[in-house]
């Protein structure tokens, strides 16, 4: 390749520096610049994931030395950041934040900024000489990327992070829930879901043989599904089953496969759908804790049939204990009176049991802490109407 021309394609490959009065959002690849706007999805436009070869440790010192330039600017040389549908955000240095990109590494980070009106809310990453909004570091010109692609660069660890620690950490989060999130490591083998150019989900695996982690010299002995996360907007499309069924057909040497512990009660409705369609992955699945021990195994499709015949036996229950409570000979317009006289505050036993059962109520369990190494269990079943539910425990997340 000549010099001219490896210069022109690092050039295009680089987001615009805008005047001080304004920065313009980075991605483009178009030879013209286009001030004061966000990258536009067109094919002949670059975004972060597509530019490789970066060096990570050239990406960090560029980003200091930027953040450096900020602190020492003298406050008339104010930049600012154009935020579709709310104006410009005013670039400086206390709205700047560096995160680790990797749980055990705090040597590689990432220059964020923070929403000024909100700061749990990263708006934009500055990666290559400019600031991409999180949508913009979401997508992809590449046309290849569709469906499940393993992770494997740079520029796609950084896609996990936001996917992970961003947008599940911070944007999505229930307010209700007071969860701690923790990137993955660097080596975490993971698994992105691209739909029509955006990332759409992840889904990470503890591999046989691995540590179960870093203060002891436990391994795994089965392959375990310990994280999975679904956007908000790419929800009840049946992106969660199918990332259940890569897991099982990645792995279709092995006799058993474990989800990490514990498994909410959605993420069974999510199970049992997926083993009624594909019966001869019933006996493959488990819940389990490390390292994954047999007993420390519970079968999936066994619990499930276990609940069912537990609310079928609830449901007889509840049906004659209505049965009871109507009186022989008691007229339609008497036991009409007798629910009006009922307070409408205090429920029967029956009826706060089948409200309890109603799928929209059994989103959000209290926390479950099962250890100091704290991580997210998260299930949203896409037959389901509300989207959060967090569940803290030992050794995953998932939300579907």
């Amino acid at each position: 390749m000549g010099g001219s021309e490896g210069r022109r394609r690092r050039s295009s490959r680089r987001g615009f520096r805008a005047a001080p009065e304004e920065v313009m959002m980075a991605a483009a690849v178009a030879p013209q610049k286009r001030a004061g706007s966000a990258a536009s999805g067109r094919a002949d436009h670059l975004y972060p994931v597509d530019i490789k070869g970066e060096n990570p440790e050239a990406l960090e010192e560029e980003a200091h030395s930027y953040y450096t330039k900020i602190l020492e600017e003298p406050s008339s040389a104010v930049e600012f950041l154009s935020i579709p549908g709310r104006g410009k955000v005013k670039l400086e240095a206390p709205l700047m934040h560096f995160l680790p990109l990797y749980k055990e590494d705090s040597k590689h980070k990432l220059l964020v900024l923070i929403d000024p009106q909100d700061k749990n809310t990263v708006l934009a990453i500055y990666l290559h000489s400019s600031w991409w909004l999180i949508e913009d570091v979401m997508k992809t010109a590449d046309h290849s990327r569709e469906g499940l692609k393993q992770v494997q660069t740079f520029e796609e660890r950084i896609v996990l992070f936001v996917l992970n620690v961003i947008i599940f950490g911070m944007l999505e989060r229930s307010l209700t829930h007071d969860v701690l999130f923790v990137p993955h490591s660097e080596k975490e083998c993971a698994k992105i879901f691209w739909r029509s150019g955006d990332a759409a989900a992840f889904y990470t695996v503890k591999v046989k043989g691995s540590l179960c982690d870093g203060y002891s010299s436990q391994c795994y002995m089965l392959p375990v599904l310990d994280t999975m996360f679904v956007r908000k907007k790419f929800r009840r499309g049946g992106v969660g089953m199918k990332m259940l069924h890569d897991f099982c057909q990645t792995f279709a040497a092995e006799v058993a496969l474990g989800l990490s512990c514990p498994v909410s009660a959605v993420m069974y409705q999510v199970c049992q759908s997926f083993l009624e369609t594909h019966p001869e992955e019933q006996s493959r699945l488990w819940e389990v804790e490390a390292p994954g021990d047999w007993s420390q195994r519970v079968s999936i499709w066994l619990k499930i049939q276990m609940e069912q015949k537990l609310q079928k036996k609830s449901d007889v229950s509840c049906y004659m204990k209505r049965l009871q409570n109507d009186e022989p000979g008691q007229s339609d317009e008497g036991r009409m009176n007798q629910k009006v006289a009922h307070s409408p505050n205090k429920a029967l036993p029956c009826e706060a049991e089948e409200f309890k059962d109603d799928p929209e109520e059994v989103f959000n369990p209290e926390p479950y802490i099962q250890s100091n190494i704290l991580k997210r269990f998260v299930i949203c079943s896409p037959g389901l109407k509300q989207a959060n539910t967090y569940i803290s425990v030992q050794m995953g997340q998932i939300m579907l």
